[in-house]
């Protein structure tokens, strides 16, 4: 079953929000046009409790600054995605009335770029077993950010056993780096995703 994984198309992502990727909103009408062509769609949302210790202001340090969480590098980031705040709703435009949501960052001591799993392995979404449970063989990831969840969320898939393509023009990146996102799409081709553009599909 051909399945379309759409990975954190949230307003504090977008233009405005909390931790805006620049460009974020442009990849929307991209996703919502291909939508038709897959048999499953999936979204996954980050949903974090206030003071999670992802947040720089949990810590009373700036974002963008590194500590150690749990015994892994953890980048500091501005509060973000907070459970049931306007910043953690889908971008009003994007199209989820087909979409089964999986919620991510739930536990406040460990970050989850993954649809998948959190950053330590130890607890899993849901997300795969759905997957295996509708026969999902193929998936095809976009969203936001290609350097963090959305590159994450396809090494995941792969290793999970899924065929996975990354659809390259309906992601964007945080780019802390100038060259994350290229890096990103290296790594993820590197593991055996197969990188696409839209208009291939």
């Amino acid at each position: 079953m051909k399945t379309l994984i759409i990975v954190d198309v949230q307003n504090d992502f977008c233009p405005g929000g909390a931790l805006a990727v620049n460009d974020g909103d442009a990849i929307v009408p991209i996703i919502n046009a291909l939508q038709s062509k897959f048999d499953l769609i999936v979204a996954t949302q980050d949903w974090h409790p206030p003071r999670h210790k992802s947040f720089a202001s949990s810590w009373n340090k700036s974002p963008g600054e590194l500590i150690e969480l749990g015994g892994a590098p953890q980048i500091l980031w501005p509060d973000h995605c907070v459970q049931n705040t306007s910043g953690a709703e889908f971008h009003p435009q994007l199209e989820t009335r087909n979409a089964k949501v999986f919620v991510k960052g739930t536990d406040e001591n460990v970050d989850s770029y993954s649809g998948f799993f959190d950053n330590h392995h130890t607890h899993a979404t849901g997300l795969g077993d759905f997957l295996k449970e509708h026969n999902a063989d193929e998936v095809h990831v976009c969203g936001l950010a290609t350097d963090y969840c959305v590159k994450f969320t396809a090494l995941d898939a792969r290793e999970l056993g899924f065929s996975t393509l990354l659809i390259e023009d309906a992601c964007r990146g945080v780019n802390l780096q100038l060259d994350d996102s290229q890096g990103a799409v290296e790594a993820m081709r590197a593991a055996g995703v197969r990188i696409v553009r839209s208009n291939e599909i």
